[in-house]
């Protein structure tokens, strides 16, 4: 895979603003920040047969990806070159570099609260659901508790996290 910094992107944005910049958060993230020329193409949504299909991208051509920290990135650059693109390009960090490198973004003024973090809390919140019920209610409510962190696990070990697909069709996630 393919990788470049933020500051070495925004050098190529300058010179050729027409370089194809996908940032593949979802639209409520991207609307809070975003990298001017980034165009939004959720992960959850992201098929680039799609997009050569409809002519909105050339799989010759070069495509940067971001995306906050830059692991949804990597998975769309996966999906990229298994789509046929030649060259997907990650953009090192993500937003969050490009943010740290004082480079210019567009932001809406309104605070989101990221994917990761929504799956954080989303996770905690069924994890003490769990053990409360459990302890109060039935002991087989332990089992909440037990699905999560084996939810966790799975997705730590493979990179795939079902709960943060979830979240991500949610409809304060769409806005």
């Amino acid at each position: 895979m393919t990788t470049i910094t933020a500051a070495r992107l925004h050098a190529l944005l300058r010179n050729d603003p027409s370089i194809v910049l996908i940032d593949v958060r979802t639209p409520l993230e991207f609307k809070e920040v975003h990298v001017p020329q980034a165009r939004n193409i959720p992960l959850d949504t992201l098929s680039p047969a799609k997009l050569i299909e409809a002519g909105e991208l050339r799989a010759d051509e070069p495509v940067y990806i971001l995306c906050r920290s830059g692991q949804r990135a990597t998975k769309a650059a996966g999906e990229f070159a298994g789509g046929g693109f030649i060259n997907p390009i990650v953009v090192e960090g993500g937003t969050l570099a490009w943010i740290d490198a004082d480079l210019p973004v567009n932001r809406s003024g309104a605070s989101v609260i990221s994917l990761e973090r929504q799956v954080r809390i989303a996770a905690g919140s069924i994890v003490l659901l769990g053990f409360i019920l459990g302890w109060f209610v039935d002991r087989h409510f332990h089992i909440l508790s037990g699905f999560v962190g084996a939810g966790l696990i799975f997705a730590g070990i493979t990179d795939w996290c079902g709960m943060g697909l979830l979240i991500a069709k949610a409809p304060w996630n769409k806005r």
